[in-house]
């Protein structure tokens, strides 16, 4: 069994787990034990579920780093008895019987909110349920603004959607209560308000780094400085 924490790396809305590409690289330079797994996007719960398990059946202890909508999968799936750290990257910190609109909702709303295109997809035995993306003309000022637009171009056609039903869904726990946590706040932010980056933070007792001018993809753009941040929780918590 490794004393070195694993590191998962959980993506968020409108990407994948190529987004961490560069994050990985970074590293598995350093000889830190890394996966990226699928985030199913969902819903908060049942995708909270998935990341836990991923978690559990990992030998040893793990540090949960959460992108985005990743973040508020990893408060939860944090409560995960082998997960010893949390990492939110330009992330949502929610608070136990907290949503992410409620969260969203006491600060002034991004650009993103208003450039979502709405999808259905199928449910077994239901009516179709309704998933978002964000609109490819808004995807690079919205998403990735420092990231070059040959970049963007294929980020906006590889997004993946997110259940609207996650943003009216509640987290059922908060493990930065009992756990480490670490944030990064990007400071040019249009898809979360920067300001609901700092304040979970600051809730959760986060060790803060803020990136000024970084983007939402901050993890594309600075893939070393996102790295460093979670080698130091690597380094703190094993």
């Amino acid at each position: 069994m490794s004393t070195t924490p694993t590191v998962v790396l959980v993506h968020g809305a409108f990407a994948d787990a190529a987004s961490w590409s560069g994050v990985i690289e970074e590293l598995q330079s350093h000889g830190v034990p890394v996966i990226a797994p699928p985030n199913p996007l969902r819903g908060l719960a049942s995708d909270a579920a998935y990341v836990a398990s991923v978690a559990s059946q990992i030998d040893g202890p793990v540090v949960l780093v959460g992108h985005s909508y990743g973040g508020a999968l990893i408060t939860v799936a944090g409560t995960t008895e082998n997960v010893v750290g949390l990492v939110y990257v330009a992330a949502y910190a929610l608070d136990e019987g907290e949503s992410l609109g409620e969260l969203q909702g006491r600060f002034p709303l991004s650009p993103l909110v208003s450039n979502l295109k709405q999808w259905t997809y199928p449910v077994p035995g239901g009516e179709p349920a309704v998933e978002v993306t964000i609109a490819e003309d808004a995807f690079p000022s919205v998403f990735a603004a420092d990231v070059p637009a040959e970049v963007t171009k294929i980020l906006a056609a590889a997004q993946r959607p997110l259940a609207a039903a996650a943003f009216e869904e509640t987290a059922s726990a908060a493990a930065w209560k009992t756990k480490p946590s670490w944030a990064l706040v990007a400071g040019a932010d249009n898809a979360i308000n920067p300001e609901v980056e700092r304040f979970g933070a600051k809730r959760a007792g986060a060790t803060v780094v803020e990136i000024e001018g970084a983007s939402h993809a901050v993890a594309v753009s600075q893939p070393k400085a996102v790295a460093e941040l979670i080698r130091d929780a690597v380094r703190a918590t094993g």
